[in-house]
């Protein structure tokens, strides 16, 4: 009796902190797509699914895709590629209210950008700890490591661990940038639209 007592926590415990698949491959519950009120557009205008699961996204018109939920404590996993030249984008972090700053929400983004990819930018009023590169065009505290993106066509792989305020992006296995005391520390998560079509796929969240 005690054995299949613990058997059964233990299967309650695994059911609550195993991954979930933020894109169910079939439609687009759980998502909305945020515009700007002079560029509407709707979600399924701009995103469909390949044949083979994953998400094809066009880069048009400059936008967000956002999940519906709010999520504190986890990590994330996102795969993405270019798929015709490399572009700029972004995975949107703790997103609390939008669309703020010209187009983009009050939030930490981890930059999936050519030649920038892991840099994080607070967006919109968002704050860390950590110092921003004064000379950046855009205050962002750039990637650490050397870069460590893959051409384009190639798969690309984000992992983020968000616990308490600190936040930790690794590119493709390598550790490309840390944070702490970040604000806001919970919220949703998004994907930047900003002008080039991209692919998604493999946006698995799991809660810590």
């Amino acid at each position: 009796m005690i054995a299949r007592t613990l058997l059964l926590i233990s299967l309650v415990c695994l059911t609550r902190v195993s991954a979930a698949d933020l894109f169910n491959g079939r439609d687009f519950t759980g998502w909305e797509l945020i515009t700007l009120p002079a560029t509407p557009a709707s979600i399924t205008t701009v995103c469909h699914y390949n044949p083979d699961g994953s998400l094809a996204v066009a880069g048009q018109p400059i936008c967000y895709l956002a999940t519906t939920a709010a999520y504190e404590n986890y990590t994330l996993h996102a795969e993405w590629r270019w798929t015709d030249k490399p572009g700029n984008g972004g995975i949107l972090l703790h997103i609390a209210s939008g669309p703020k700053d010209r187009a983009w929400p009050l939030c930490l983004q981890v930059q999936t950008k050519n030649k920038a990819v892991g840099d994080l930018i607070p967006m919109a009023g968002a704050t860390f700890a950590e110092p921003l590169d004064p000379a950046a065009k855009v205050p962002a505290r750039p990637h650490t490591a050397a870069d460590s993106e893959k051409p384009v066509g190639a798969w690309n792989r984000c992992d983020i661990v968000c616990r308490d305020g600190t936040i930790t992006v690794t590119v493709n296995g390598v550790l490309q940038n840390k944070i702490s005391r970040a604000t806001p520390h919970s919220g949703r998560i998004g994907f930047q639209l900003e002008g080039i079509p991209f692919e998604l796929r493999a946006v698995r969240l799991t809660p810590l």
